[in-house]
């Protein structure tokens, strides 16, 4: 993958928002999307096709997140459970299915820059010089997870959904931001920021969108 430009619009979670999405790539910079283009909200084929817009003008991209992940295992005929990717591959035309599961299979799960790393749901300091995996024929090694689902307990939380930590803020490196999605931590509509033990800070711009939230979107300038 090439360098990114410098001149960066950092994109949240969509979940099938595409309205706030469009708003959102209406820019003269370099979009990032962090993830999850899919599933949840109004209009999943309609986010798709902002990004896919993005890519063929090369004004964008967008990181492999768990959502994305499931539905292009089940594009590819994976044995995949749930209501959330039923509802995308009922909604999902005949005519987008193969460039979906094209575009979603070639997104990198991570993108380490001198200043920032972007990643879905979780850091591992194994990620530092290592380049992302290509898309898993079964279940993703344990790098993958991590940036696909953060970090778990194997427990299951009163809601229902993985108990989640973020003990890996810490491990963060001095000086580096990264952002993140994947983990709706916000408590007053704005993204959530925590600094790490280790000197790096974690900016998680999930903030709902798709499912009762708004979209959320920061542009940023490397150095």
């Amino acid at each position: 993958m090439k360098p990114l430009p410098p001149r960066l619009r950092v994109v949240g979670d969509v979940h099938g928002d595409s309205r706030a999405f469009a708003i959102a790539a209406e820019t003269d910079r370099f979009i990032v999307q962090l993830g999850d283009l899919v599933d949840d909200g109004p209009d999943t084929p309609g986010a798709l096709a902002v990004m896919f817009r993005l890519l063929d003008e090369c004004r964008g991209l967008f990181l492999l997140g768990n959502h994305d992940f499931k539905l292009a295992r089940a594009l590819r005929g994976d044995k995949v459970h749930g209501p959330g990717v039923a509802r995308t591959l009922a909604e999902l035309p005949a005519s987008m299915r193969a460039r979906t599961l094209e575009v979603i299979s070639q997104a990198p799960a991570w993108i380490i820059t001198p200043a920032a790393i972007f990643v879905h749901g979780g850091f591992h300091p194994g990620m530092l010089g290592q380049p992302p995996p290509p898309f898993p024929p079964g279940r993703p090694e344990p790098l993958l997870a991590r940036a696909l689902y953060g970090q778990t307990t194997g427990r299951v939380t009163g809601a229902g959904r993985p108990e989640r930590l973020l003990r890996w803020v810490d491990d963060i490196p001095p000086g580096i931001t990264l952002y993140c999605g994947h983990d709706q931590r916000s408590a007053d509509g704005r993204p959530y920021i925590r600094a790490g033990r280790a000197g790096g800070r974690a900016v998680f711009l999930d903030t709902g969108a798709g499912k009762g939230g708004h979209l959320s979107w920061m542009d940023i300038d490397l150095p």
